[in-house]
Formats: structure tokens, C-alpha cells, sequence
């Protein structure tokens, strides 16, 4: 993604956001999501959680587990689209493997060329 991304469609605070978000969302709708991240994505890249569908409430686990809400790990690769997750990325935490859902993640820098792509996936998921 360029510098100059209209991120608009992110703030749905007037009518004219609200429009801007109908209409990438109409976009959104018609890609091919998994080809569309493949060329836009540059792994490794740094995310972090932000839910766990799975995980009732995280926060009231008593020895944290690898991978659960607000850790922060390196996305090393697409593992595979599963039908109730989505897209299932390959994370390393440490000296752990796991696989989470692209739609629970956030890239941890906006500065980062990969936060636009998988923001509009999250965003696009959530909305699915």
C-alpha cells in the first residue's frame, strides 16, 4: 500500500465516511482475498491479538497462554483458508508455532506496508 491510502472508510464518524466505507466494501466483497493478501502482504511481520472467538474471556486465564489476546508474536506465513476462521496464519512466539485467524489479529504499526491490507481484512471479515 502507498503513503497516500485513503483511509477514510476507517472513521465512519459523517455521512460521507459512511459512504466511503459502502463503497470499498462493495470492492472488498467482489476480491479474491487470499491471492489479493499473497501480493500484498510481506511476511515476517509483527501483529498482535485483539480476539479469540474460541476464548470466552482470555483476560481470566490464571498462567497465559502462547498466542491468546494481547500478545504480540511475528506472522511468519498463510497456513490455509479454514471455513469458520478465514484465512489461518503460521505465528511464532518465541520459540513456539501456532496458527490464528488473520481476522483476530492487528499489525502493531500503521507505519508498517502491511497494517492497510490486513486492517481491510479484519474489517471486511467482521462485516462478512
Amino acid at each position: 500500500m502507498n503513503k497516500d491510502y485513503d483511509s477514510s472508510w476507517d472513521n465512519q464518524c459523517t455521512s460521507s465516511d459512511e459512504d466511503a466505507f459502502q463503497k470499498i466494501y462493495a470492492k472488498w466483497s467482489k476480491r479474491s482475498w487470499e491471492s489479493w493478501l499473497r501480493k500484498n502482504l510481506v511476511f515476517p511481520f509483527t501483529v498482535e491479538r485483539m480476539e479469540d472467538a474460541d476464548e470466552p474471556n482470555p483476560f481470566d486465564m490464571a498462567e497465559p497462554e502462547p498466542f491468546q489476546v494481547g500478545h504480540i508474536m511475528e506472522a511468519i506465513e498463510f497456513e490455509k483458508i479454514d471455513d469458520f476462521h478465514g484465512i489461518l496464519l503460521i505465528v511464532k512466539n518465541e520459540n513456539t508455532i501456532g496458527r490464528i485467524p488473520l481476522c483476530d489479529v492487528e499489525v502493531t504499526s500503521k507505519k508498517n506496508v502491511n497494517y492497510w491490507p490486513v486492517r481491510e481484512y479484519v474489517v471486511w471479515f467482521a462485516n462478512s
